[in-house]
């Protein structure tokens, strides 16, 4: 009986293997660097903005044109430490955060379904967009601003009139988009999906609905802006708490810091939405990996 001899080509096989795996993490560590190093060069580069910004705006002021009128970084910082630590005339300021973002939530939740529900249930109904196309466009030329006096005139100086306000403000953010992208599915998946028995609500929920995702989540962005706007203009109007009063007081006392200081957190606000949003966007369209990405990167 003779004995095959066993292979030797197994060892360089293997080898190669080793080799390759080990170029490949060198590769990936390269390149992880490379990013780390990119992104602190424009971390750093954005700070030096920011330095030479606010440095040049507290020289200007200390030297050359009235602080009372323009005030300064300093004053301004002095403002958010004394609200922060030592509170405002009108209570805590997490109190009037709260109070702003709810009125903000609250506004842009319901303005966000609303316009959802009817963008897409218009976007997917020829004869109704038709019918309903020009009172819409005539409520979208409303400046709807204004409508906040009218809100606190119908609903008070409560948070109603605040989220009324907001409300008004969202909705036609999201309509539009909406509408939109349930014109824009494409009809040949439309048909085949009917063909194949699907019934109207499947279609809907299945083909047109994620279809008009990438649509819908775009425009959250912008809407949530809107919607602290419009809490903001709401509270400016009147109202008891919340950052717009404190940024309307500060008007009327001529406290410069005091309305840059409201306008500074309530850009903080904006950001922290903003990166909620971003996540949540970028987690509902894993599916679609380029579109996830093309509307948070190089922003």
């Amino acid at each position: 009986m003779t004995t095959l001899p066993l292979s030797t080509d197994t060892a360089p096989n293997r080898d190669a293997g080793w080799l390759s795996a080990e170029k490949e993490a060198v590769l990936l560590a390269g390149a992880r660097k490379a990013q780390r190093a990119a992104a602190i060069r424009v971390w750093g580069l954005r700070a030096l903005i920011v330095a030479i910004w606010l440095g040049s705006w507290e020289i200007t002021a200390t030297f050359f044109i009235d602080e009372f009128f323009y005030s300064k970084p300093s004053l301004i910082w002095g403002r958010l430490v004394q609200w922060f630590t030592s509170g405002t005339q009108f209570g805590s300021v997490w109190e009037n955060i709260g109070y702003t973002v709810l009125e903000a939530t609250m506004g842009f939740a319901i303005g966000t379904v609303a316009g959802i529900v009817l963008g897409v249930l218009l976007g997917r109904s020829r004869y109704m967009a038709k019918v309903f196309s020009p009172f819409i466009k005539a409520a979208n030329a409303v400046p709807r601003i204004v409508l906040a006096a009218l809100f606190i005139i119908w609903f008070g100086f409560g948070i109603s009139s605040k989220v009324a306000t907001v409300v008004v403000l969202v909705f036609f953010a999201v309509f539009f988009n909406a509408f939109t992208g349930a014109r824009e599915v494409d009809g040949n998946v439309v048909d085949n999906a009917r063909i194949l028995g699907a019934s109207k609500r499947k279609i809907l929920t299945s083909i047109v609905l994620p279809s008009a995702t990438t649509w819908i989540l775009s425009s959250l962005h912008t809407a949530f802006g809107f919607a602290l706007i419009g809490a903001i203009v709401g509270e400016y109007a009147g109202a008891k708490h919340g950052m717009g009063m404190l940024i309307a007081n500060a008007q009327g006392t001529f406290d410069s810091a005091g309305i840059y200081a409201g306008m500074i957190i309530v850009t903080v606000v904006a950001l922290l939405a903003e990166s909620l949003i971003t996540a949540l966007e970028n987690k509902l369209l894993t599916w679609r990996p380029s579109q996830a990405q093309g509307h948070t990167e190089g922003i």
